[in-house]
């Protein structure tokens, strides 16, 4: 254990957020992966923006320990998701300096370089050492969807079982996680999307404001065909 100095008998305090690398290091598989990552993000956040005892972010690197902040050794998640915390900006998620709390739900993007490290390394530190309640993993590229939970007896992760729809649902969340078609940042085809209790997706702030639009439009045809009928309003 370090001390403050060869005499002194106070030991210095680990390292936080300002000293620890925020960054792991590792560039996403492809730039599907890469906007996967920020849908999931952006659409919770947005959702949840009234909220202030919510995280929600991804590929940043937790901290759990010190012999871990040494080696540097641990590559962050790419979405993660921690209740009954404080919303704010932060460098890295450092266990220490939120009162041992670690994420309620981790969602790793596979690929074929990295489905062996989401489902070995990554899957034992989660269970083990972090205890995350709830661990998805999805390939954008397969649209493949899995879900385990935590069997704290054991800490081992359990298979989650899919819906008729083939959803999976997230007990800490109160939501679901599905597939579904659309459009995000330029890009068509199929996305593993946040759902709430009816099914209904939850949009992102191009997704409202194209929404919102659409309401405008459908709004103006109506007058206008009531006008064309009736005479214009006074």
């Amino acid at each position: 254990m370090p001390y403050a100095s060869e005499t002194s008998l106070v030991p210095l305090p680990p390292p936080g957020e300002d000293e620890l690398p925020h960054d792991d290091g590792e560039p996403m598989e492809s730039d599907r992966h890469r906007k996967q990552m920020l849908l999931l993000i952006e659409s919770l956040d947005l959702s949840w923006k009234d909220r202030d005892d919510v995280y929600v972010s991804g590929n940043m690197a937790i901290y759990f320990s010190e012999l871990q902040t040494r080696k540097n050794d641990f590559r962050g998640p790419d979405v993660f998701v921690v209740l009954d915390t404080v919303r704010r900006d932060r460098k890295s998620w450092v266990v220490w300096q939120e009162n041992g709390k670690t994420p309620d739900v981790v969602i790793e993007l596979l690929s074929e370089s990295t489905e062996s490290i989401g489902r070995g390394e990554k899957m034992r530190i989660y269970a083990k050492a972090l205890r995350v309640p709830e661990y998805f993993l999805f390939d954008p590229m397969k649209n493949t969807l899995e879900g385990y939970l935590l069997d704290i007896a054991s800490r081992a992760y359990e298979p989650m079982a899919l819906n008729a729809e083939g959803e999976l649902a997230s007990q800490q969340l109160g939501l679901r996680l599905g597939v579904r078609d659309g459009l995000y940042l330029g890009s068509k085809g199929r996305w593993l999307r946040w759902l709430d209790a009816e099914g209904r997706v939850l949009p992102t702030a191009e997704e409202q404001a194209r929404a919102a639009e659409e309401r405008s439009l459908a709004l103006a045809e109506k007058l206008a065909a009531y006008e064309k009928r009736f005479g214009p309003l006074t």
